[in-house]
């Protein structure tokens, strides 16, 4: 480790100290016999063997890392971008802050967290944006592909982490997974599979499903390969879809009524902002219509839904933090892949199953990660 400036000019003055006393007379012998005279000299000698030793010593503590560990440190300055409230992913926020705990990072001591929250807002996302990129943090975690795309268009150059994105190749954040170019890199829950599962699911609790009421917006990222391969799970089982386009809160209850119109015996909803900010809303329509419903999180089924089969969000957000570490570290987002989730969660709300009239097979129980009660 280099010393510091003040380090190195504490030893040049002991320096210059010492040669200044080495040059020095080391007695004047008038006035003294020659028995004296040695005493003197003798005792002369010890002191500066004592002094060099206490001098050399404070030299060496001067260069050594210890004393340069005793200057200020850099307090890192993260910023937390997000679509949706803060009570919206509380879980996954502090998965984050544990993970940054884990690597040894203190909140107010080495690392301070700005957040900004848009509270499904979606419009004020620029503007929180570059707030962020005027307080020049040293990189941007964005908690979701909505808060991704204003934090891309805010900064070229303040490394971007994403925290999850459907398909971050697709939406133009970065030019490939294994090297991501410019200056975004993180996690995809690019895992088209889980829509066919989740219909599967839904078939296994409602033998007699024939009709399934999709709730979706269709233009973001990885809903064409989750329908592709809910298309195929549908055509196996012999069930019918329903897309119901959600863009706005206020879309919700007029998708349930047509859901219900049409005669939908089950709903499945897929990854959006809008629907987790709106979540209670979301299960509440579901349950008063009796519709055994599966979300695309965890956050869906703890509001009261029925089934969640999905990615684990908490885990991802934890992941986050190795990024961050890494990039603060000096890492560049260029060169670090992106990674793809490793953890999915399957959990089922018995208490939510009871208020429709629900019962859950012992088989599908039994693989269910969590079941509330």
């Amino acid at each position: 480790m280099e010393p510091s400036e003040a380090a190195k000019e504490i030893g040049l003055t002991i320096a210059r100290n010492l040669l200044v006393w080495a040059e020095s007379d080391s007695v004047t012998a008038a006035g003294y016999s020659a028995q004296k005279v040695e005493r003197k000299i003798k005792s002369e000698k010890l002191m500066r063997k004592t002094f060099f030793r206490i001098a050399l010593g404070t030299m060496l503590f001067a260069f050594s890392p210890a004393a340069e560990a005793q200057q200020p440190k850099k307090v890192s300055r993260i910023g937390f971008l997000s679509a949706v409230s803060p009570s919206s992913i509380s879980p996954r926020t502090e998965a984050f802050r544990q993970g940054l705990r884990e690597l040894g990072y203190v909140e107010g001591k080495s690392i301070v967290i700005e957040y900004r929250w848009a509270e499904g807002k979606f419009d004020r996302l620029p503007d929180l944006a570059a707030e962020l990129v005027r307080l020049k943090v040293d990189v941007i975690l964005s908690g979701g592909p909505t808060a991704t795309r204003p934090a891309k268009g805010a900064t070229g150059t303040i490394p971007i982490v994403m925290a999850f994105d459907n398909d971050p190749v697709g939406s133009g954040f970065v030019a490939g997974l294994a090297r991501p170019g410019g200056n975004i890199t993180g996690l995809s829950t690019l895992s088209p599979e889980i829509s066919g599962k989740q219909l599967e699911l839904l078939k296994e609790i409602v033998p007699r499903l024939s009709r399934v009421a999709v709730l979706i917006i269709s233009k973001a990222p990885g809903t064409a390969q989750a329908l592709k391969e809910m298309e195929l799970a549908a055509g196996a089982f012999g069930v019918k879809l329903q897309y119901l386009e959600v863009r706005d809160p206020k879309d919700i209850e007029t998708a349930f009524r047509a859901a219900s119109k049409e005669g939908a015996d089950a709903v499945i909803v897929l990854p959006s902002p809008v629907t987790l900010s709106q979540r209670r809303q979301v299960v509440d329509f579901a349950a008063t219509r009796r519709l055994p419903g599966i979300y695309w999180a965890t956050e869906f089924v703890e509001a009261g839904g029925l089934m969640t089969y999905s990615v684990s969000f908490t885990d991802l957000f934890r992941r986050t933090a190795t990024y961050v570490d890494k990039i603060l570290k000096g890492a560049k987002p260029a060169d670090l892949p992106v990674e793809q989730p490793t953890k999915f969660e399957f959990i089922i709300n018995l208490k939510a199953a009871k208020q429709i009239g629900l019962t859950i097979p012992p088989n599908v129980l039994a693989r269910a990660d969590k079941v509330i009660k």
